[in-house]
């Protein structure tokens, strides 16, 4: 029976289970986006998020805790040096899992997981969004729609009259032109 088991195991013993995780939230750290199954990308959500809530507050202690986890000082330094700065407002759920589909060779669920303020796709869409205004559309009001149609009539179409022209005075030289 599996009472009171709150995490998966991922058939492995716990030593290797900790390493893997630990070097998995390095590589996540360092690239920011990792390939990897589902199952572990779920476990290693588990393990990382935690580590990068304890980044916000930069302390000599809080950086030997996720040294602790980690065992990468490079890892440790990025994430408290350029993670931190950036999911400093976000109050939680720092990495996004985008299923990927199935492997060839064992059919195992592939997924994509991600640190959310790094992704450079939504950050450029963001950015077009963030610059333009959003306005509503509404029925024109009934104060509007007769200045509109006042201005349309004081001023003279002069397009249409220029287009009538230009037709009259070429026909008229191509009939010189034949004669």
């Amino acid at each position: 029976m599996k009472h009171g088991k709150r995490f998966n195991h991922l058939s492995r013993i716990p030593s290797h289970r900790k390493a893997m995780l630990s070097n998995m939230a390095s590589s996540l750290i360092l690239e920011k986006q990792i390939s990897t199954t589902l199952a572990k990308a779920k476990a290693l959500r588990k393990f990382v998020e935690p580590l990068i809530t304890k980044s916000k507050n930069d302390t000599t202690h809080s950086r030997r805790i996720v040294f602790s986890y980690l065992q990468n000082k490079h890892s440790v330094r990025e994430l408290f040096d350029e993670v931190s700065q950036r999911i400093s407002d976000r109050p939680g759920g720092y990495t996004r899992i985008i299923k990927l589909g199935n492997r060839l060779g064992d059919n195992a669920n592939l997924c994509l997981i991600e640190l959310i303020d790094f992704n450079q796709f939504t950050k450029e869409s963001d950015a077009d969004t963030a610059g333009k205004k959003k306005t509503r559309r509404r029925r024109k009001s009934k104060n509007k729609a007769p200045d509109s149609s006042k201005n349309a009539e004081s001023k003279p179409n002069n397009k249409g009259v220029t287009k009538s022209k230009k037709k009259v005075e070429s026909k008229s030289s191509k009939k010189n032109d034949n004669k």
